[in-house]
């Protein structure tokens, strides 16, 4: 794992976007995976300005959908996929013969993610993966406690989550479980990256770079990779003892 630390939120998201855009120029047909949420609108807005300046093609390219939460679809105003699409998948014109994403309302949710695991396995693994980290170090909807070992898999949410994802509904909304992909599919991904910025991530920030590895901590999995990298701006790396 690397710790690549950036001055503000917008350095970050340039540092993340580059090497986006680096795979996809190594790699026109990278299967990629981006997540939704606060940390990484900087990244993607930049990705489709590079997009719809010409200087970028992501056309050949497949995305899988990192996470959803249970009995929502594209349709649903705080969904993943509504955020997805409405921040990447249309300003970007991607396909949706591009696009694979979790049926999060189908009638058998283990199918889904046989469905999913399948995909990428077709694909002979992803290529690059972003992710966020939650306040209490989830990656993707992979709670404390979820096995490092899990390809796609249903969670049950904890308070923490729900609570902080209020922020997407304009009204309250009730969760109760995720479907997501595993933390063995980050840690098999060929780059694994993991994205945060601001001052309320320091400390989780400091526990995935420099606490013990441990699926209470979800993140500190990256610890682990070889391939995975931390991009983080100052406010959140403020905590890390290597920069003192």
């Amino acid at each position: 794992m690397n710790v690549i630390i950036r001055q503000t939120y917008q350095d970050m998201s340039a540092a993340a976007a580059d090497l986006v855009l680096d795979q996809v120029a190594r790699k026109p047909q990278s299967l990629l995976c981006f997540p939704s949420g606060d940390s990484p609108t900087g990244m993607l807005d930049i990705l489709v300005d590079r997009i719809n300046e010409g200087k970028a093609d992501f056309s050949q390219c497949k995305f899988v959908g990192l996470d959803e939460w249970v009995g929502m679809d594209r349709n649903d105003l705080g969904s993943c996929q509504h955020y997805m699409y409405e921040k990447f998948f249309d300003p970007a014109r991607v396909r949706t013969d591009q696009i694979i994403f979790f049926n999060a309302k189908a009638a058998d949710l283990r199918a889904e993610c046989r469905k999913v695991d399948e995909v990428i396995l077709s694909h002979g693994g992803i290529d690059l993966i972003v992710v966020g980290v939650g306040l209490n170090g989830h990656l993707g909807l992979n709670e404390p406690g979820s096995s490092f070992s899990n390809y796609c898999h249903v969670v049950e949410l904890e308070e923490s989550t729900k609570n902080v994802a209020q922020k997407y509904f304009s009204n309250a909304t009730t969760l109760k479980q995720g479907i997501t992909l595993g933390l063995r599919h980050i840690s098999e991904a060929k780059t694994a990256i993991v994205i945060a910025a601001g001052e309320k991530k320091s400390q989780i920030i400091q526990k995935i770079v420099e606490g013990p590895v441990t699926e209470q901590v979800p993140g500190s999995i990256m610890q682990t990779l070889n391939h995975g990298l931390v991009i983080v701006d100052q406010a959140a790396a403020s905590r890390l003892t290597l920069t003192a």
